[in-house]
């Protein structure tokens, strides 16, 4: 990439990590009666948007940064709350952004964009059942007890607006990002070990997950 593409790149990355971090700090929706602290926030629109454009690992690259900078802003839960919202977030965007790779079509975007959905909430609920009793003092059998009526809801949910919400204002955003000389060259083409670097990242998140799930069952944490 010469220095004209790579200016370019950094500059609507770093325009995209602001609009996120506006996203979370002035659009805060609680979704779901029963749990009123769970709140929609529309930040992943922005970081899949930036994943359509330049690929998975530059969506986890700005999710990681909007996260430490609500870490260190406005964040109540302190390293659990960031780790969390990089978990949501890169389960969320990282197949779409890689499905949208292999087959660069609205359809791609979309079956990237349910698998996203889907794999988020997976992610999320287990995530839930494994850390909040840590780091908020509540026994399991209360978090079992909001999984059906609140977290897979919130997170189906949230994943099916942010999917909505994509779909919209990909392309209109794209095109004026082009009109306004922002973006001088193509999305970036397919690109094997970006990819499977973003693939081997989520393959990562579910091993832990799935480590996790064994230290609990076997009353470890």
């Amino acid at each position: 990439m010469n220095l004209n593409k790579r200016t370019s790149k950094l500059t609507i990355m770093a325009m995209l990590c602001a609009l996120a971090f506006v996203a979370v700090l002035t659009i805060r929706i609680p979704i779901v009666p029963v749990a009123p602290f769970l709140e929609y926030e529309p930040k992943d629109v922005i970081i899949l948007t930036g994943g359509f454009i330049f690929g998975p690992m530059s969506a986890v690259l700005i999710s990681v940064i909007v996260s430490f900078i609500e870490l260190v802003t406005i964040s109540s839960t302190g390293i659990i709350g960031l780790i969390m919202n990089i978990l949501s977030t890169v389960a969320f965007v990282c197949p779409a952004a890689y499905l949208y790779k292999k087959r660069h079509s609205m359809s791609g975007a979309f079956v990237g964009m349910v698998i996203g959905c889907l794999l988020m909430t997976v992610i999320m609920v287990l995530w839930n059942y494994l850390i909040t009793p840590i780091y908020m003092g509540y026994p399991r059998e209360a978090v079992v007890k909001l999984l059906l009526p609140a977290i897979i809801p919130f997170n189906l949910l949230k994943s099916g607006i942010n999917t909505v919400l994509t779909l919209l204002i990909y392309k209109p955003l794209v095109t004026t990002l082009r009109k306004s000389n922002l973006l001088t060259f193509q999305s970036e083409n397919n690109n094997t070990g970006k990819l499977s670097l973003g693939m081997t990242l989520i393959i990562g998140v579910v091993l832990v997950t799935i480590a996790m799930v064994i230290l609990v069952l076997n009353n470890v944490i």
